[in-house]
Formats: structure tokens, C-alpha cells, sequence
């Protein structure tokens, strides 16, 4: 669990939220497309007052979207990429990865509902 995720479940276990700002974990955001297919957001970390933070590395999501008989399935992954040009070299593979992940976890949810539905169909009788 990430620190955020942590302080963010404790505060809200007695219904109170805190929304203190980590000063040491700000980033600007970037965005960057080809207007097509992909989108590589950077996050550029900065100090608290908008400068440019060098000690700390640049971090490259990408994202996209898949169409599907149900709507849109949006994607979103985490480029290993040091800078733009190495997050555009990898994002085609990132997203086929991810792709694979997603089908996965529905194939893994149907059958899953297809289990319960059997059982939930199941006449039980007294004594057997």
C-alpha cells in the first residue's frame, strides 16, 4: 500500500479525510499525443514553489483506449522510460502488455460469475 493510499485509508476509518498536500511528491503534468492512438503523460516533479525539481526523476504514464461492444475500455500504464523519446520506443509494447493483463482479468471475472451462477442454480434438498 502507498503512503498516500495509507494515510488516505486511516483518516478515513474515522470519517475524516485529509487532504494535506505531500510537498515532497509534486509533479506537472504533461500531456503528449499523436492525435491517433497514444498519449504518454509526463510528470515533471517540482518544488513546492513550480521550480523544476532535478533531484528527482520524470515519470511517463501512457494511455489509451480500446473500442468494445460494451464502450470504450480505457487503458493506462506506467512507461519504464527515462525520458520522451525512450516512453514513445515503449509504449507500443506496454500496451500490448497491459492489453494482455486486461483480458485476462475479464476471462478471469466471467468465469468467475459463470461459477456462481451455477451454484446459485442448485436445488438443495433436505437430507442429501
Amino acid at each position: 500500500m502507498r503512503g498516500d493510499e495509507k494515510n488516505q485509508k486511516a483518516s478515513s476509518e474515522g470519517n475524516q479525510f485529509d487532504f494535506r498536500v505531500d510537498k515532497k511528491g509534486l509533479y506537472r503534468e504533461e500531456a503528449i499525443t499523436d492525435l491517433r492512438v497514444a498519449s504518454i503523460r509526463r510528470m515533471v516533479p517540482v518544488h513546492p514553489d513550480g521550480t523544476d525539481d532535478p533531484g528527482r526523476t520524470s515519470l511517463f504514464y501512457g494511455h489509451t483506449q480500446l473500442l468494445t461492444p460494451q464502450g470504450p475500455l480505457p487503458l493506462q500504464v506506467r512507461l519504464m522510460a527515462n525520458s520522451l523519446s525512450e516512453a514513445i520506443d515503449v509504449f507500443p509494447a506496454a500496451m500490448e502488455k497491459e492489453v494482455e493483463r486486461v483480458v485476462e482479468e475479464i476471462q478471469k471475472m466471467q468465469a468467475e460469475e459463470e461459477r456462481n451462477q451455477r451454484d446459485d442454480s442448485r436445488i438443495i434438498l433436505p437430507g442429501r
